[in-house]
């Protein structure tokens, strides 16, 4: 699948993962620091993903 980081802008292929879960596993980033998006759905950790499909992951940002 094509991958998508915001907001460094990075572009990469992963295939083999089945879950947001093992994913974000796979790329070594935490749950609950990102947002991943399939089109215009936000999808949960439990979300089924394919090798076919466009993932965008976006970094969460907080402030006070």
């Amino acid at each position: 699948m094509k991958v998508r980081i915001t907001p460094q802008g990075r572009e990469i292929e992963v295939t083999g993962v089945r879950t947001v879960h093992g994913l974000l596993a796979h790329l070594g980033v935490l749950e609950g620091t990102v947002l991943v998006i399939r089109g215009e759905a936000l999808l949960t950790t439990d979300s089924q993903l394919a090798d076919d499909q466009t993932i965008e992951i976006r970094s969460v940002v907080s402030g006070g």
